[in-house]
């Protein structure tokens, strides 16, 4: 284990996130707040920190997939510490533990909440909570790869690590330059995002904060009405966006690159909008009664099935209320989560559409036991290593499921609540039900909860291994 090159890369985290407090900064100034100090303190901590940690490593910065699995996950939790200080040092959320819960909410995108009134916090406050969604949507190891030469072509490792999806390829040969591009797409679609909202009569700070929590499907709104006081227009751009950033990006280099037929050849893609149009449509139907007219209920219906499948969170209305049968879906969309490449979370809809097929490449050698039956995706035959992968995943999300639903249960709260909880900090939505819906928040939860919660909302974000790799005593064997 090469543990300088791992304090290297983590004293860049730090120092990028230092330089990501500065957008904080410059809105308390504009406002006029006095939290801008906490911010001058908190970057300043930062810095003193991560500069020396960058000395580290210079001679050596060779770097395997274990050093890779391990910078990933000991980053995400370094960043959710060092980014909870603005909230503690501010009083704006004292307890440290509740501060954690907020701030890994805001990097992994989840946008679960402890707090009961977001109106009342200072707007640079309100701008960094929501910032975490964004640096956390395409991921700080990205970034990182695409502004240093870290360590040649073996920091592939920690691109694979942290990104989202069965598998990640380079879209181009040099691992820097497929994270420029990565990169160059996300602040794209999130500035012609922020340009409509603009366009729509928001004022910056709004434009800029809704457009993080789309663009990182993270979900924080900065009012305690969520987005239900916003109008139509807002509505629908919001539920338009959502939609476009849980899918894959390399659909969109594709498109970049003139090469549409491949581009809609992606399998993916089109069985997650068929998902997407399923669901409005079967909910559209069960709650049409309850909105004022048709055009109303399929607005509020399409956003939140955007909202959902894609992990975002952001609500117009309160779907706790609707029907069991819409609930149902709700929920079942938790589970699938948006495109493996994309910023959504949950288990992502490649993996379910390889369970599937799967499943049905058993039954057909269960009826033809000397036929040779191959699981393609996206016309390529898929490696024994990628389906064992795959199903390693499902078991072990389902151990982890059920161990944290174990573990907050011992606070006796209802099953929905307890279940929905879980569901919605694993797969990194946000909103649950019953006690923790659309218009309440997980502050009721025990500190121990509220730690295992947090730990859950990593643990989905990165996808299970690279924090199981942290923990395995094997990883650290000499």
């Amino acid at each position: 284990m090469n543990l300088r090159i791992i304090a290297h890369v983590l004293g860049w985290v730090i120092n990028i996130e230092a330089v990501c407090m500065l957008l904080p900064l410059i809105c308390a100034i504009c406002y006029n707040e006095p939290v801008k100090w906490v911010f001058v303190l908190c970057i300043l901590i930062c810095l003193l920190i991560g500069i020396p940690l960058t000395k580290t490593g210079k001679k050596n910065r060779s770097m395997f997939a274990k050093e890779g699995f391990v910078i990933v996950a000991l980053s995400w939790i370094v960043l959710s510490i060092f980014g909870a200080l603005p909230f503690v040092l501010s009083g704006s959320i004292p307890n440290f533990i509740d501060a954690l819960f907020e701030t890994a909410s805001g990097f992994t995108t989840t946008g679960a909440s402890i707090l009961t009134d977001v109106e009342i916090l200072p707007k640079s406050i309100l701008f960094w909570r929501s910032f975490t969604h964004w640096i956390g949507g395409m991921g700080v190891i990205v970034f990182l790869v695409a502004i240093l030469p870290l360590s040649g072509g073996n920091n592939f490792h920690m691109i694979k690590a942290e990104s989202p999806g069965h598998s990640v390829s380079k879209l181009v040969p040099r691992v820097r330059t497929t994270a420029k591009i990565l990169y160059g797409i996300y602040l794209l679609m999130t500035l012609i995002e922020m340009l409509l909202l603009l366009l729509g009569g928001l004022d910056i700070f709004e434009a800029s904060t809704l457009a993080f929590g789309t663009a990182g499907t993270g979900g924080f709104a900065i009012k305690n009405s969520g987005l239900a006081d916003y109008s139509s227009y807002i509505q629908v751009v919001i539920t338009i966006f959502m939609i476009l950033f849980g899918i894959d990006f390399t659909f969109y280099y594709l498109i970049l690159m003139k090469k549409v037929k491949s581009a809609f050849k992606l399998e993916e893609v089109w069985v997650y909008f068929g998902i997407i149009l399923a669901s409005i449509s079967l909910i559209f139907f069960n709650v049409r009664e309850m909105f004022p007219s048709a055009p109303d209920a399929l607005k509020h219906t399409a956003f939140q099935v955007g909202s959902i499948i894609t992990t975002t969170g952001y609500g117009t209305t309160d779907f706790d209320l609707w029907p069991q049968f819409s609930k149902t879906i709700i929920v079942l969309l938790m589970f699938c989560g948006a495109c493996a490449g994309s910023t959504g979370g949950g288990m992502k809809v490649s993996r379910i559409m390889i369970l599937f097929k799967s499943i049905v490449k058993e039954i057909k050698i269960l009826t033809h036991p000397k036929s040779e039956i191959k699981v393609r995706f996206n016309s390529r035959v898929l490696e024994h290593e990628t389906l064992r992968g795959i199903n390693v995943y499902f078991v072990a999300y389902m151990f982890i499921f059920v161990a944290v639903l174990l573990i907050i249960s011992l606070d006796n709260y209802d099953f929905t609540t307890n279940f929905t909880a879980v569901t919605a900090t694993l797969s990194n939505i946000g909103p649950g039900l019953s006690r923790v819906g659309p218009t309440c928040n997980f502050s009721f939860f025990s500190p121990l909860s509220k730690v295992v919660l947090t730990l859950a909302m990593i643990i989905g974000r990165l996808e299970i291994f690279p924090i199981l790799v942290l923990f395995s005593r094997n990883t650290w064997k000499k």
